[in-house]
C-alpha cells in the first residue's frame, strides 16, 4: 500500500496532495535506486556523497558531510571507505587538524559520477515524462511557493523561541 491509499475523501485536500508528493517521491526514488544498482552498481547514498563532492572539487570534510548529506558520521564514513577501496575518491590531511581529513573525488571518480549523472538526469526526465511543458512549469512555481512558506513559517517559528 502507497502513503496516498491512506487519504481518504473525507480529510483535507491539503493532507491528500502531501500523501501524494509523498508516494510520488517514493515511487521515482525506488525507480531511481533500482536503475543505479541495475547500470552502475551503485547505491543511492554512495551516489549522493560523489554528487555533494562533485559541487565541491576542493572536497569536503567527513562532518560537513555528514550534515550535508543529513547521515551519521558513521554512514559517511562507511561509504567514503568503500569508495576509496574503488578508488573513486581520495583522503587527504587537513592541515592545522591532525584528527580530520577532507574527501574529494578522484579523476576516475569525476569521470564515473559524471556518466551516473546522466543518466539520473535522463531517469528524473523519464519520471516527469507524463507532464507537458507548461506543466512542468506550473508544478515547479506551485511546489516553489510552497517552500517559501515553509521557510516563511520555520523563519516566525525561529524568531518566536529567540523571543
Amino acid at each position: 500500500m502507497d502513503m496516498e491509499a491512506r487519504g481518504h475523501r473525507e480529510h483535507p485536500e491539503a493532507l491528500r496532495l502531501w500523501l501524494r508528493l509523498l508516494t510520488c517521491t517514493q515511487l521515482i526514488e525506488k525507480q531511481v535506486r533500482g536503475q543505479l544498482r541495475e547500470q552502475f552498481d551503485t547505491t543511492l547514498p554512495r551516489f549522493d556523497l560523489m554528487a555533494q563532492l562533485e559541487r565541491n572539487p576542493e572536497g569536503l570534510k567527513m562532518n560537513e558531510l555528514s550534515r550535508r548529506m543529513m547521515v551519521t558520521g558513521g554512514n559517511v564514513t562507511g561509504i567514503t571507505d568503500q569508495l576509496v577501496a574503488e578508488g573513486l575518491v581520495e583522503r587527504m590531511d587537513v592541515e592545522g587538524d591532525r584528527r580530520a581529513y577532507r574527501v574529494r573525488l578522484t579523476s576516475r571518480g569525476r569521470k564515473t559520477f559524471d556518466e551516473m549523472a546522466r543518466q539520473h538526469e535522463d531517469w528524473i526526465v523519464q519520471a516527469f515524462g507524463g507532464l507537458s511543458p507548461r506543466e512542468l512549469e506550473t508544478l515547479h512555481k506551485l511546489l516553489g511557493k510552497v517552500k517559501q512558506h515553509q521557510i516563511d513559517l520555520n523563519d516566525l517559528n525561529q524568531e518566536t523561541e529567540n523571543a
